[in-house]
């Protein structure tokens, strides 16, 4: 899912991949490949696929471990952990989101509801996160 929503943009000529700005700023921060953003990645970044497949593993590794020091031993189903770990690695705000302080409360209705608060870039709303946090919504609650 993560793939299908930040898509492999900026594909060159020569098959590398090229950072963008970010949709919500037209700035800062840059991303390139999977959604990879922070120190070295600018407007002249370019990788490979390789590079981007995997630093998109990386990360996912990294924001799991976080996700699960967020969520503490709540009861969560692997669609839950999954939604969860989508959120993360889009916003970076799993330790301060009411959904998080919701779902370790169990409140799992509620939390679900939460994601759609999370629709904003650059003070817009933007489309791609409206669906984006419906279908992690979804997830949430399979």
């Amino acid at each position: 899912m993560i793939k299908s929503f930040e898509g492999c943009a900026r594909l060159r000529r020569d098959g590398m991949i090229e950072a963008y700005p970010d949709p919500g700023t037209g700035g800062a921060p840059w991303t390139i490949g999977w959604g990879a953003t922070g120190p070295g990645i600018g407007p002249d970044t370019v990788w490979t696929k390789e590079e981007c497949d995997a630093r998109l593993e990386a990360d996912l590794e990294r924001y799991a471990v976080e996700v699960s020091a967020a969520i503490g031993d709540a009861s969560t189903t692997q669609g839950q952990f999954d939604a969860l770990v989508s959120f993360h690695y889009n916003t970076g705000a799993i330790r301060r989101a009411t959904l998080t302080r919701l779902h370790r409360a169990g409140r799992f209705d509620e939390a679900a509801q939460e994601f759609a608060r999370w629709k904003h870039a650059g003070g817009k709303v933007l489309k791609g996160l409206v669906r984006r946090r419906a279908a992690e919504a979804r997830i949430y609650r399979s």
